[in-house]
Formats: structure tokens, C-alpha cells, sequence
């Protein structure tokens, strides 16, 4: 097989963020680079990197179009597509911060790209599974990473207090950080351990939301080099993707108010699920770009 060639067309050839956008998802369909990781596609990845290397909104691309740019910014740009293309490197790590429902975050390899689909839930205060949101007063956040969900809970859920949870002190510096930047620190606390265990003694909660790891062994194995960049211990589920949710289902019940609900994802591991806990009869909640990747159980099926 032939070696792809290096980026090295001049930089004087492309002059305009047109000329760069399009260059862009050229180079991204050479290389075969692979989304999911906040885009899922050429277009929306190239526009993600060009406009934020540049500092420019993401909404309001026409107007800038056809300015020309720097020398610098070119040769910013040129670097930008060879981490992205030849290192495989995601493009919420080059520019250090993804986007999810329209909120920014701060992120690095150190927490998992945001993207789960509980932030849509939590955008639409979980309606109409939860009828009346400002009953709900307290909160968790298990697995928290870069704090992305125990933040949108915070501010779709005004009158809740939130806990956050991580194993990785990495993680908790940058959902540290995010947590001060969205003004929520008043309000959201992280706590360093393993999953429910870090919670506050006696504490009980109305939600507790979890996107835990949950990539069983062999999909581990399969995953495309992009996401070998994140970190294996906010992917890796063991053999079946259910080592972390056993534990979780086993001892929620403790933690959550008598109507309170567990929200999960599990991704496309439903088969392992439902082999796993046969008994249980949740309801499994659709989004706009998932089927059957996300769940919720009431308090009483996980203490019967």
C-alpha cells in the first residue's frame, strides 16, 4: 500500500476559510479520519476546527467565508489538519473544548469527549418522565468527567443541589474548572472516588445520572484510533460492558429517594444488559440521534 502523503501543499494555495474548509474535508476524506466524537461528519468536523482555531463563533459562518487570513493562522490551520488527519488526534483535544446543547467546555485526553445523550434530557428538564423539575432538590452525577451533565443539570434544574463523582483527579481538575466557568460552583460540588461510594454519607438523592464505562472487551479491541486517544477508564466495561454497572444498579437503591429515578446510559449494549438483569423492566428512552442507548429506573424496581 502506498503511503499517504504529508500535508505539505503550499500554504499560499489557500487563502481563504473557504479555500480551508474545503481543504479540509478533502483531507479528512483521505485520510479516512472517523467522527462521533461531538460531529459525524467531514463538514461539521472541518467547520468545529477551522472556525474555533481562529477564534470565530460557530454560529455565523457566511460572514467570514471569504476573509483571508494570516500567514499564521494558515500555518495554525496546517497543524491543526495534520493532528487531526495524520495523528488522529480528536478535534475537541487540538482546540482544547467541545460544544454540547449549545454550552462550551473546557476538555483534554484526561475526560471523555461530551457527547452523551442524557444532556438532551437534561436540556428538556426530563419531560415528561419527571412532571414537576423543581421538585427535584438534589442530585448525582456519577462518572462526572469533564462535568459536562452535572453542570446542564444545574442549570435546567434551578432549585437542585449536585453531586459529582470521578476516580481520575485529572478529570476533576477540568470539571473543576467547567463548573467555575458556567458559575455553578455554588451549587454543583465533585467528590474524587469510585462512583457511589464518593458520595456524601447519608445523603439521598431525587436523580442520580451515570454515563458510565460500558465498552464491552471486544468492541474495546475494534475501537478506531480517535478514540484510543480518550481515556480507556471512561471507556472499558469489561467482557460484557457491565463490570461498573453492576455495582451501580446493586447499590442506587441506597442513594435515592423512594420516587426517585436512575438515568444510565449503556450505549449499544443492550443484549448485555438485558442478559444481565433479566428481572429488571426499565424504560428505555429514545433521542433525537439514539435508540435504546439510554434508561431510566424508578428507586422501587432497583430496591425490589
Amino acid at each position: 500500500m502506498t503511503a499517504r502523503a504529508p500535508l505539505t501543499e503550499p500554504l499560499s494555495e489557500f487563502l481563504t476559510i473557504r479555500d480551508w474548509l474545503r481543504f479540509a474535508v478533502s483531507e479528512m476524506h483521505r485520510h479516512k479520519v472517523c467522527f462521533g466524537q461531538g460531529t459525524d461528519n467531514a463538514w461539521d468536523d472541518a467547520v468545529f476546527l477551522v472556525l474555533r482555531s481562529l477564534d470565530l463563533p460557530l454560529d455565523q459562518l457566511e460572514p467570514y467565508l471569504d476573509a483571508r487570513l494570516l500567514l499564521t493562522e494558515r500555518q495554525k490551520l496546517l497543524h491543526a489538519l495534520h493532528q487531526r488527519c495524520e495523528l488522529r488526534t480528536p478535534t475537541p483535544y487540538i482546540l482544547s473544548e467541545a460544544w454540547q446543547q449549545g454550552y462550551r467546555f473546557e476538555v483534554s485526553p484526561s475526560v471523555l469527549i461530551p457527547r452523551s445523550p442524557i444532556a438532551e434530557l437534561l436540556v428538556a428538564e426530563l419531560y415528561p418522565w419527571i412532571a414537576a423539575p423543581d421538585s427535584v432538590k438534589r442530585i448525582a452525577d456519577i462518572c462526572t468527567g469533564s462535568g459536562c451533565l452535572a453542570i446542564l443539570a444545574a442549570l435546567h434544574f434551578p432549585h437542585a443541589l449536585v453531586d459529582a463523582t470521578d476516580l481520575s483527579a485529572a478529570a476533576l481538575t477540568i470539571a473543576q474548572q467547567n463548573i467555575d466557568d458556567h458559575a455553578v460552583a455554588h451549587r454543583v460540588t465533585v467528590y474524587a472516588g469510585d462512583m457511589l461510594q464518593a458520595l456524601p454519607e447519608g445523603q439521598a438523592y431525587d436523580l442520580i445520572i451515570c454515563n458510565p464505562p460500558y465498552v464491552n472487551q471486544l468492541s474495546m479491541m475494534g475501537l478506531p484510533a480517535e478514540f484510543l486517544h480518550e481515556p480507556s477508564m471512561a471507556l472499558a466495561g469489561g467482557e460484557d460492558g457491565m463490570s461498573l454497572i453492576k455495582p451501580l444498579l446493586a447499590d442506587a437503591a441506597k442513594k435515592l429517594n423512594p420516587e426517585g429515578h436512575l438515568l444510565l446510559e449503556i450505549g449499544h449494549e443492550r443484549p448485555h444488559f438485558d442478559h444481565a438483569f433479566p428481572h429488571l423492566s426499565p424504560l428505555w428512552i429514545d433521542t433525537l440521534g439514539t435508540e435504546q442507548n439510554l434508561l431510566l429506573i424508578r428507586a422501587d424496581q432497583l430496591s425490589s
